[in-house]
């Protein structure tokens, strides 16, 4: 087996299980870690949005794209790595009747879990589909839309994904995307420590990077429409900075940032 190929199974298998757990029980953050703890450190609040639904939210998010993401009444919106469904209800909730989303998920739990969701609210244009991101299984213009949280990190192959992403956008489409990246070399030791305990840390690449893949696929008028520092607890920042370090940190110049994306297909 790969290495590309063992990654997609952890994840796979980290998600399968957070999906099969009970709202009760559940204490995860975006992509698991190997502990059940505090989703809060990634998750932002939904429960104010039109659309939500407490089913679909599993707190595996580290932004909101569909505030940001311009979408009108009508419109067909792609959800990548859909998980329960969370952010394609509240995409529905403004394309409206006339409109189309489209979830895309690995995991067969998650799809499992968005379709009883979707059957539960009695929608009819809101569909799950089982695929991969680096390979998406729908035709390409298709979508006016593209819209992701918290996915795109756990992609091995973040260029294959960003190019799927061109693909099945129409021309003139665009997306917004939310992430975890980094901003300023780390301590190795300290992003250890920090993707035991947010694991989707341990597959974020430096932001610079994140947006030349972006551009590298062919988009245009890329923007940071948000960025977000991610706080982890204060002994684990002591433990592995300096006090020097830790000053620098806090001012928030280097660290783990959530980060969301806008770009547009020509």
């Amino acid at each position: 087996m790969s290495i590309e190929q063992e990654v997609k199974e952890i994840v796979k298998e980290k998600y399968g299980a957070i999906a099969q757990q009970i709202s009760s029980q559940k204490k995860s953050c975006c992509c698991g870690t190997r502990e059940p703890l505090d989703f809060s450190i990634m998750a932002e609040d939904y429960t104010k949005l039109s659309g939500y639904s407490p089913e679909a939210d599993l707190k595996l998010g580290c932004g909101i794209p569909t505030e940001y993401a311009n979408i009108k009444s009508g419109d067909t919106v792609v959800d990548l790595g859909s998980g329960a469904g969370n952010d394609a209800f509240v995409a529905r909730s403004i394309v409206g009747d006339t409109g189309r989303v489209i979830g895309i998920d690995m995991t067969e739990p998650m799809i499992e879990k968005a379709r009883k969701n979707t059957n539960a609210l009695g929608f009819t244009n809101v569909e799950f589909q089982l695929g991969d991101i680096e390979n998406i299984p729908v035709e390409e213009n298709i979508a006016d839309v593209v819209i992701s949280n918290c996915v795109m990190n756990l992609v091995p192959n973040k260029q294959q994904a960003f190019s799927e992403t061109f693909r099945i956008l129409k021309h003139g489409g665009h997306f917004s995307i939310s992430d975890i990246v980094l901003v300023g070399e780390l301590p190795t030791d300290f992003k250890r420590e920090a993707a035991l305990y947010a694991g989707c840390v341990s597959g974020a690449v430096q932001q610079e990077e994140y947006l030349a893949v972006i551009n590298n696929s062919g988009f245009k008028n890329i923007v940071v429409q948000k960025q977000r520092a991610i706080e982890l607890p204060e002994e684990i920042l002591q433990q592995y900075l300096s006090k020097d370090k830790l000053e620098e940190f806090v001012r928030h110049k280097i660290g783990i940032f959530s980060i969301t994306v806008y770009a547009e297909k020509p």
